[in-house]
């Protein structure tokens, strides 16, 4: 027992794996109980025995494996994880438990699988199970087989599989075991229960006895259908209800929906094995059939019959089969063979069903046609044949040939035809038989029920009847209204009769066939058929179709629907029937009505009728109206009361006042009456001949509206139109077309026969009378709107002229939709349900196509032709093509019969010959249009093969091959490509090309289908391999095609198809199916089909009281809004009464109504910001698709919802596209009074706007073209900005538009192009257009090109980007272009550049071909225009200049308070565009043509005194605050009460104070500057910048271009004035740089001109010339420092590498330049140990990605200085060495980083220092090499220097440091300083050399005399940096420190400077800016502006309290910071006085 107690220590997981059975056996206890005790499936606990349960069942010691199975049996139901277990413990209970005898182990292994099945893991169960039965112990396999029948008993055959069971049922049924067998028979009955019949073909061939007990077991099966009694763990639902039912007692009335479910159909057809029989066909068969003896063709079609017999065939080529059957069954003389043969075409149609569909078009006709025959045998079997290939294809496909033959003359031909045509409609539904079929099916056969020949008749009776049953009578009864009553009857009598099929749709061919024989094959039908023949005078045709449905002892359930559908039928007629009757009444007799209008109205009034007065008549007319206005609808002798107004004198009457009141009279009884067709004839002729009347007509028109609602507008205009042109009045015509185009309107177009109207039109158009051909033309444009471009089709033969005249008409109408009915509701609402209107709806566009006049061109398709085409010369091949070409061309319309050519064209489609494979598309693409919806017939056989061709390897083939794909589906829709396996087999090929244009395409057409076949799952196991495609763009958009399958086949279906994929791959694949799962869009709902169509037609009634109602509430924002909502509350009203429905519907209409009443855009407050930030910080998708993905749509929507009206947003992402124009129209309403909102929203309305560009709907595209031009023109008045974002989120969409085919539309885009401009930069704008000159689109580069040029006319060469060079090589690439247009333009807009540019274009270009070049040269010589930029430039510009310089006076005088901040934003755009090219030094302003400052001389004329005004303002009210120093504060205030008023707005106050900044005025900028520093020098004001800085930066570096272009060159000027403005600019600058949370605002750009301009500033030799100059360059070089050390450093490096980057490419730029820009990057390195941790080193990093692309290495070795190379390589060793390797994660943003030289670069780096571990490295960067070899005394020396000198430049310990350096000089007199400060910059050396110096005067007593000036790094310590901080003393005193008069002289000196002490000229008149509109407030808190700065002047006024200070030096005082004189001697006290005075002198 020692040994037991060791393992009872174990825990429980290592006892069930002890080598001990007894341990196992204590294990498996503890384990069970365990098991049963953890509440939580999720716990951790489970996962610690997933390796182990498959030993608890496979234990070998048989006590301890009982144990283990019920310890396994509670894990599998209770664990979570359980699933993953299995395969392996399902094989492990089939191979070591099923064999055991203990009975208990068996039935646990069973609950085993069992409890798998419930836990989801059915199909690996089952695959265990049926490897089980392969096994060959014959235990195991009675335990699988009794395992899956309880499987199925329990759950149910929707869960277990049937097929593979029942494949292998045969095979157990002949084992030698009994017990296999006997097990093996409950399988088949326990299957038998669940599928019925189905289970009979497979089973067919067992052992006959066997059979036989089968069948008899079979008999004793209940009959009640079977239900699941265990459920899945997601059936929880199912199961609660079961339960429920139970407890009910049995399913007492629970069987009804949930036998649906229970009862998955089976098809025996699904069951069985597909045969290939095309290989077995005898070898000769093909001679055989063609043979001259008949015994021989005999034989060949006996072997084919064999081998047809299989019921189920594997697809394959049969089309030389069956075109050879063809030919038997239409030529063959001998009868026998043409029976046979149909035998065998029947044969091929029930054994490959669907797939036999492409071939049914050919064989139907030849079918049809043998009918002739009258020999019962070849009768029945055409019969069954042409039955047989119904079920193969749709009745919609072989309509056009069934109709056809219709018509035939040979009455057996009719009878056989009608018969079939019933026989198919009983497979119909009332969705597959829409109107548009019943429409010429019933015509046709209206013809056969009035046929001479009885059984055509009655043969048309049952098939109407059939029809009438089918689609119920409110479908039908509208092709009945001029049948008698007899034969009424006769149809109704039959459809009484009839039995339908359709139970169910899909298992409708299985359910057919269950009463078949034995062998599987002949169709019930066919019995039903040879009945017929026999029978037929019996003409009761509707019991024969039940006989043989009972026969075949089908599910009972079949007779249910039938009789629903009958129930269906009556309900809907209720409300159409009536009406029919009502509209046509018999014709009474004029002394019937004589009789009823005297018992109506007044005697006299009937006597004076026909008085010979005719005031008497009019008296008689009044009365006669009086009666009629009291009458009662119901008491109304409509037709009596016409008929009396129309005796005599009737319409002749000649007193027009008479006349008028009996037309209004007419219009009465019409409105008020029942009002029939017959009343109607009666006056309608009269009111046609009076339309034209100059007096009556108007009220002829009102009552020929009035007879239009009261008998239809279709029939009315029928008949008015045709009287109309059937008499001579050119007046009447006229005005009746008119009348016909505004009851178009108003009616809708619905049920209008346009054929009818059509001829008239055409008459009229040819009319000599120009009134009737301007109506008519009028008229076309009405219909237009309604049917869109075929209208146009019908008058393509028109004479040129009129064919322009309707096309301008057609081009009007373009983009407007068609008005929403508002008549023709109120009583006959036709057809009240939804499918039916709907279809009449969609009849409208199809009407229009299958009225065309179509040519047959079958007999121009010769076998001569077809054999060209078959050639082997490929040049005969292409006559051939070329010959059907033309055939087609001529034709235009043509009929589906194109005999042979489908063949042949198939096979020329995979020519060898690319370029014959191309023809061949484009004849099939003509092909599509030219046959219209017929096409669809042709689809497999043609079709597919097409989509084969997407897998060519050329490009160009693929691209025709997808347009031709996408004209057949235009033509046919997607049904008849998804059906069937074809798809699935196209995908299943291997072929990348093919596998992304396939699924490309499917993802296209997917999402607009409502519903799609069945057999699109058949694609999904492709689609998966797809997935994990070794070609990434086949996996890419095999991931973009997923959720569109996901959302017609739903998840789960999906998830099914996953299991039979390896593991890895279907883990990967599920996770993918969650994901799009989250994406799957919403099906396109029904409603919004009907709603559609509301426009266009009279809509669903159910739509209109809604659609009434809201118009009558007056809301004009919801003209009809038939949206979901309503539809479903009145859709179950609307039938059963309109008034009800009336109700029902106001109710949502009227909540919708208060909904609307608020805003539109809802600001949110930085909501704009927030979102920009997200997509920087990619936190959400970066607006960039080619078409806009789900996951982009659904985003937006996220985004949209916090901030637009939710009803609008509804409207916004409705499906349908009518909702859209709903919602622009909308926010064109709301536009102006919500400019605001729109601007919070602005970029979210334009991605919403770039979705909208990819929506096929032209009517959208133009309304949102509509919006945007009222947008931006809005944008521009409200001056604002766009921003970067929201450009590139929509710019680039916008110019793909630029390419649209319609002018209409290009031209819209290249306005609202040419809007954009005046809201953001052409230069930014130039680059987003150039990106479109690279589309595959030749019209969208053709536009781009002349936009480009318009740019550059407009703009000048210095919007061309990124250099003009640059772009004018790019757009010189288009002049050889393939596309004329594109040269032409590519050529023109050269043209224009070499306008503005002169010879200079032709260096910019480069080297173009001789070809190109001869061409340019020419144009140019043509455009003989001499470069004359400025004056052209001018002309453009001056107009709009002037207005916006009165704009701004006005502006100034209402005082600053409204808001010009976007006056800087224009003019530094303008800046931007002057400053793109030009270096840095002065040589380039000359470069730029001078037209800027031409400008500012014109503008400084014009507006020069409004100018003068603002300042003076200003300063008037300063002049005083200063006066007595001790003021206190608050007065201050007070005295400003022009500041006062705006501080409600101190944003608005900093935007205008900031606007004059960059001001030509030298003055006013100096005063915007002054008081900006004194803002940014008091700690609490400051924060007011904060948002402003950017705006700031522009402002000054605008300044500070001014003066470097304009300013400096003025001789005028006095350079002082200059010197001071400088100084306030780099003054007010270093305050800002000091404050390091304003700093950092400064974004790239920003930094990146502002150090340009300094940059300049240092190297303009001018200032340098200048008294004082060296001492601003020096402040600059500080304020450089500053910028650098305390921007964002990311953005200043960033900055700093562009402006390398640029001033490396610019050929004008000076090295020097870039020398300097590189000595900031150096500085920046050294800067970086510190800021590393503060960098986005990914963009820094892009940004050097983006430089070495530009420059690679071998380009910058060869710049003229190495520096360039150096610095880089510093830059990335610096960032390197801090980084390590983690540098490498940082490359994120680089696109495609394996290509990138940096990261080469950076692993070498990388690399070369790991080996370089050992090796200290210098301090020095720069140097960069280890000196490890110098002596160990001098590294300690340089250490010590080292730190000295990383004090002196930190701020805080500078003084520390150079005190030290002092002391460490002092003590080693000879250490060597020198190569410390070499390296640095010369202002830090004299820095550290005046600071020794002045360390020195102090320590030896002389403190007094002061150093020069403070130009130091520590300034930033300082919260007041007043003035030139000494390094002595520090003005703040903050250290306590005494104060040194040296500060204040150096104080003095600055103000004396800026105030230009004795030469200020006030009399000059200032320079106005070049660009000035006032603009949008950015945020900012409220501040004080001119707050004292008393604090600052504390000091001084303890020592000169008798200074003044002028106002105008309190402005300045605060500036300086910087200047300051060369170090001079200190002064006296007097002295400064004197200077003050004199200073102040000089201002008054």
């Amino acid at each position: 027992m020692g040994d037991d107690s060791e393992w009872m220590k174990l825990p429980i997981d290592q006892k069930c794996e002890h080598k001990l059975w007894k341990a196992r056996l204590n294990g498996y206890e503890e384990a069970l109980k365990l098991f049963q005790k953890i509440d939580d499936e999720k716990s951790p606990e489970w996962s610690k025995y997933l390796g182990l349960i498959k030993k608890f069942v496979t234990d070998s010691n048989a006590v301890a494996q009982l144990k283990g199975l019920e310890a396994a049996l509670a894990y599998v139901e209770n664990a979570h994880v359980a699933g993953k277990t299995t395969g392996e413990v399902a094989s492990g209970v089939v191979n070591k438990v099923f064999n055991q005898p203990k009975a208990r182990a068996k039935e646990l292994g069973l609950d085993i699988c069992l409890m798998y099945i419930e836990i989801e893991k059915g199909e690996a169960v089952q695959e265990e199970l049926l490897k089980g039965l392969d096994n060959k112990n014959p235990k195991i396999i009675v335990a699988c087989i009794e395992t899956l029948r309880k499987a199925l008993s329990e759950f149910g055959s929707k869960i277990i599989s049937l097929k593979p069971i029942i494949k292998v049922l045969p095979k157990l049924f002949e084992s030698r075991e009994k017990a296999v067998r006997d097990e093996a028979k409950l399988l088949a009955v326990e299957i038998y229960r669940w599928i019925r019949d189905a289970l009979r073909p497979p089973l067919q061939n067992i052992n006959s006895v066997q059979l036989k007990e089968l069948e008899e077991e079979w008999v004793k099966v209940s009959s009640v259908a079977p239900k699941q009694t265990r459920f899945l763990r997601s059936q929880q639902e199912l199961k609660a209800k079961f339960e429920q039912q139970q407890a009910v007692g049995g399913d007492a009335d629970g069987g009804g929906d949930d036998e649906e479910e229970a009862v998955p159909q089976v098809d025996a057809y699904e069951l069985l094995e597909a045969v290939e029989i095309l290989s077995k066909l005898p070898k000769d068969f093909y001679e055989k059939i063609e043979a001259k003896k008949w015994q021989e063709r005999k034989e060949a079609l006996e072997a084919v019959e064999l081998l047809v017999k299989n019921p189920k065939l594997e697809s394959g080529d049969y089309a030389d089969l069956v075109k050879v059957l063809k030919k038997v069954v239409g030529k063959d003389t001998n009868v026998m063979l043409v029976a046979l043969a149909a035998k065998c075409l029947a044969g091929l149609a029930t054994g490959l069903r669907k797939k036999f569909g492409q071939y049914a078009g050919h064989v139907v006709p030849t079918i049809l046609e043998k009918f002739k025959e009258k020999k019962p045998q070849v009768v029945q079997a055409l019969q069954e044949a042409i039955d047989a290939i119904f079920l193969t294809t749709t009745l919609q496909n072989i309509s056009e040939d069934v109709l056809a033959v219709m018509d035939n003359k040979n009455p057996t031909i009719k009878q056989q035809t009608s018969l079939f045509i019933a026989r198919s409609f009983r497979h119909c539904t009332p969705s597959t038989l829409p109107k548009s079929l019943l429409k010429p099916f019933c015509a046709a056969l209206l013809k056969h029920i009035n046929d001479s020949a009885p059984e055509v008749r009655d043969a048309g009776f049952e098939a109407l009847g059939t029809a009438l049953k089918v689609a119920g009578e409110k479908a039908v009864n509208p092709f009945l209204a001029d049948v008698d009553k007899l034969k009424l009857d006769r149809i109704k009598e039959c459809a009484e009769k009839v039995e339908l099929v359709y139970g169910k749709k899909t298992g409708g061919t299985a359910e057919k066939k269950e009463g078949k024989p034995i062998t599987g094959k002949t169709p019930v039908l066919s019995g039903a058929g040879g009945d017929k023949e026999t029978k037929d005078a019996a003409t009761k045709p509707g019991l024969l179709k039940k006989a043989p449905a009972v026969k075949s002892g089908g599910p009972p359930k079949k007779g249910k629907p039938a009789a629903a559908a009958g129930m269906g039928g009556a309900g809907a007629k209720g409300k159409k029937g009536p009406e029919t009757k009502e509209i046509f009444e018999s014709e009474l007799s004029i002394e019937v009505c004589e009789e009823k209008a005297a018992a109506v109205l007044p005697a006299s009034c009937i006597q004076q009728l026909d008085s010979g007065n005719w005031k008497e008549r009019l008296a008689c007319m009044e009365e006669f109206q009086k009666a009629v206005e009291l009458m009662e609808r119901s008491e109304m002798p409509c037709q009596a009361l016409v008929r009396m107004l129309a005796k005599k004198p009737g319409w002749k009457e000649t007193n027009f006042q008479v006349m008028q009141m009996k037309l209004h009279i007419v219009a009465l009884i019409a409105q008020k009456g029942n009002f029939s067709k017959t009343s109607a004839q009666v006056v309608l002729d009269g009111l046609v001949d009076k339309v034209g009347d100059v007096k009556c007509g108007s009220n002829a028109k009102e009552a020929m509206t009035a007879i239009a609602e009261a008998c239809q507008l279709p029939w009315t205009a029928e008949q008015v139109v045709a009287m109309a042109f059937s008499q001579k009045n050119p007046k009447n015509q006229s005005e009746t077309l008119n009348w016909l185009s505004n009851a178009i309107k108003e009616f809708g177009f619905s049920g209008l026969n346009v054929k009818a109207f059509i001829s008239n039109v055409k008459t009229a158009l040819a009319a000599t009378n120009p009134a009737v051909r301007t109506s008519a033309i009028t008229l076309l444009g009405v219909m237009y709107l309604y049917m869109g471009p075929p209208l146009r089709m019908f008058f393509e033969d028109e004479k040129p002229a009129l064919l322009s005249q309707i096309d301008a008409e057609f081009e009007k109408m373009q983009g407007q939709t068609a008005p929403t009915p508002t008549r023709g509701i109120s009583r006959h609402s036709g057809g009240g349900g939804d499918d039916g209107e709907e279809e009449e709806q969609e009849d409208v566009g199809n009407d229009v196509v299958d009225l065309l006049p179509r040519t047959d061109i079958g007999d121009k398709i010769t076998a001569e032709l077809v054999s060209k085409i078959g050639d082997k010369n490929w040049k005969i091949r292409k006559e051939g093509l070329d010959e059907v070409t033309s055939i087609i061309n001529d034709a235009k319309f043509i009929q589906p019969n194109i005999g042979e050519l489908p063949a042949a064209l198939k096979s020329r489609l995979n020519d060898s010959n690319k370029i014959l494979v191309q023809q061949t598309l484009s004849i099939l693409q003509q092909l599509a249009t030219a046959m219209g919806p017929n096409i669809k017939q042709h689809v497999k056989n043609l079709g597919i093969p097409v989509i084969t061709v997407l897998g060519d390897s050329k490009n160009n083939v693929r691209a025709a091959a997808l347009a031709t794909v996408n004209a057949w589906a235009e033509q046919t829709g997607m049904k008849e490509w998804l059906e069937g396996e074809d798809l699935a087999e196209e995908l299943k090929k291997e072929n990348p090309f093919l596998r992304q244009e396939l699924l490309g395409w499917l993802a296209e057409k997917l999402p607009t289908l409502r519903s799609v076949p069945s057999d699109l799952l058949l694609c999904v196991p492709h689609l998966y391999s797809c997935l994990e495609d070794r070609n990434g763009d086949v996996r890419k958009k095999a991931q973009d095609a997923l959720p569109f399958f996901m959302m017609h086949l739903g998840f789960e279906k999906m998830a099914k198809a996953t299991s039979k994929l390896k593991p890895t791959s279907k883990d990967q694949v599920l996770a993918m199916l969650e994901k799009a799962k989250a994406n799957m869009p919403a099906k396109p709902a029904p409603p919004a089909k009907a709603s559609s169509r509301v426009v266009g037609g009279a809509a669903p009634a159910k739509f209109q009281p809604a659609s009434a109602l809201a118009e009558d509430s007056g809301s004009n924002t919801m003209e009809s809004k038939p949206d979901p909502k309503k539809a479903k509350a009145g859709g179950t009203s609307s039938k059963a009464k309109g008034v009800q429905g009336k109700k029902v519907l106001s109710k949502p209409n009227l909540k919708e109504d208060d909904d609307k009443s608020g805003p539109i855009f809802i600001i949110v407050p930085n909501g704009k910001e927030q979102r920009m930030k997200d997509e920087k910080g990619l936190k959400v998708l970066k607006w960039n698709f080619t078409t806009p993905r789900d996951e982009y749509i659904e985003q937006l929507k996220t985004q949209m919802s916090s901030c637009v009206a939710k009803w609008l947003q509804d409207e916004m992402f409705h499906a349908d596209f009518q909702h859209h124009n709903k919602a622009l129209a909308v926010m064109i309403e709301h536009l102006e009074s919500e400019k605001d909102g729109v601007i919070s929203c602005l970029d979210l309305i334009l991605k919403w706007l770039t979705l909208r560009f990819f929506d096929t709907n032209t009517s959208v595209l133009m309304k949102a073209l509509e919006y945007l031009k009222l947008l931006f023109s809005l944008l521009s008045q409200e001056e604002y900005h766009l921003t970067e974002n929201e450009a590139s989120s929509f710019i680039p969409y916008l110019i793909l538009k630029v390419g649209e085919p319609k002018d209409v539309i290009r031209k819209d885009v290249r306005a609202i192009l040419n809007r954009m401009c005046l809201i953001y930069p052409a230069s930014k704008m130039f680059t987003f257009i150039m990106e479109g000159t690279k589309s595959k689109n030749s019209k969208q580069r053709a536009e781009c090109l002349e936009e480009l040029g318009c740019l550059v006319e407009s703009y000048g060469m210095n919007v061309c980007q990124p250099t003009p060079g640059k772009a004018l090589k790019e757009m010189a690439t288009h002049i050889g272009d393939r596309d004329n247009t594109v040269r032409n333009a590519a050529l023109n807009t050269i043209v224009t550049v070499y306008n503005v540019h002169g010879d200079q274009v032709f260096k910019l270009i480069g080297n173009l071909s001789e070809k190109d070049m001869s061409m340019l040269e020419e144009r140019i010589k043509r455009s003989a225009k001499r470069p004359s930029a400025a004056p052209v430039r001018q002309a453009e510009e001056k107009p709009q200049r002037t207005q916006n310089i009165s704009a701004n006076a006005s502006m100034l005088r209402k005082g600053p308070a409204e808001d010009m901040s976007s006056k800087l934003k224009i003019m530094y755009r303008t800046y931007r565009i002057q400053n793109r090219n030009m270096g840095s030094h002065s040589e380039t302003t000359h470069a730029v043509p001078r037209e800027f400052q031409l400008d500012l001389d014109e503008i400084e004329n014009d507006n020069g005194t409004v100018r003068c005004e603002m300042p003076a303002l200003v300063q008037h009210k300063l002049d005083d605050i200063f006066e007595p120093v001790l003021i206190p504060e608050p007065k201050i205030r007070a005295v400003s009460p022009h500041f006062d008023d705006m501080h409600s707005n101190t944003a608005s106050t900093i935007n205008f104070v900031i606007s004059q900044v960059a001001s030509g005025d030298i003055n006013t900028s100096i005063q915007a500057l002054a008081q900006i520093d004194e803002v940014l020098r008091q700690e609490d004001k400051a924060e007011a910048m904060s948002g402003h800085i950017d705006q700031f930066l522009i402002a000054t570096f605008m300044q500070l271009r001014l003066i470097y272009n304009t300013h400096m060159a003025d001789e005028k000027l006095d350079k002082d004035e200059i010197v001071k403005l400088y100084s306030c600019i780099i003054g007010s600058m270093i305050s800002l740089f000091q404050i390091e949370g304003l700093a950092r605002e400064a974004s790239t750009g920003v930094l990146k001109d502002l150090m340009h301009g300094l940059i300049t500033l240092m190297l303009d030799s001018r200032v340098e010339d200048i008294e004082e100059g060296e001492q601003v360059i020096r402040s600059v070089n500080l304020l450089v420092v500053k910028v650098l050390e305390k921007s964002d450093q990311t953005n200043i490096l960033s900055a700093l590498l562009v402006l390398l980057q640029d001033s490396l490419l610019a050929t004008a730029s000076s090295p020097k330049f870039s020398e300097l820009v590189m000595k900031c990057l150096w500085r920046m390195v050294r800067l970086l140990p510190e800021t590393i941790n503060s960098i986005n080193l990914d963009r820094i990093l892009l940004d050097i990605h983006i430089f070495m692309k530009v420059f690679p290495k071998e380009k910058l070795k060869q710049c003229k200085s190495e520096f360039p190379i150096r610095t880089l390589k510093t830059l990335l060793h610096t960032l390197c060495k801090l980084k390590g390797p983690k540098i490498l994660d940082h490359l994120t943003m680089i696109d495609n980083k394996n290509e990138s030289e940096l990261e080469a670069h950076l692993c070498r780096v990388m690399k070369h220092s790991m080996d370089q571990t050992g090796s200290k490295a210098d301090k020095d960067t720069e140097k960069g090499a280890s000196r490890t070899e110098e002596k160990a005394s001098k590294a300690k020396v340089n250490d010590i220097l080292a730190e000295i000198f990383k004090k002196i430049g930190s701020k805080e310990n500078t003084k520390e440091g150079l005190a030290e350096l002092y002391e460490y000089k002092k003590k080693y007199s000879d250490a060597d300083i020198e190569p410390f400060l070499k390296n640095s910059s010369q202002f830090f050396q004299s820095y550290v050399e005046r600071g020794l110096r002045l360390i020195e005067t102090e320590r030896e007593g002389k403190g007094r005399i002061s150093a020069s000036t403070g130009i130091s790094p520590q300034m930033e310590g300082t919260c007041v940096p007043a003035s030139t901080h000494t390094v002595s003393s520090s003005i703040g005193n903050t250290n306590g420190e005494e104060v040194g008069p040296s500060v204040y002289l150096e104080r003095l000196k600055i103000l004396r400077q800026r105030c230009g002490l004795d030469n200020a000229k006030e009399d000059r008149p200032p320079l106005t800016s070049l660009l000035s509109k006032p603009a949008l407030p950015t945020v900012a808190s409220s501040t004080d502006m001119l707050h004292s700065k008393l604090s600052q002047l504390r000091e001084s006024r303890e020592q000169y309290q008798h200074l003044d200070l002028d106002s105008n030096q309190t402005h300045s005082s605060g500036i300086g910071t910087t200047l300051a004189s060369p170090s001079s001697a200190a002064a006296n006290i007097d002295d400064l006085k004197k200077r003050l005075e004199r200073i102040k002198s000089s201002r008054k």
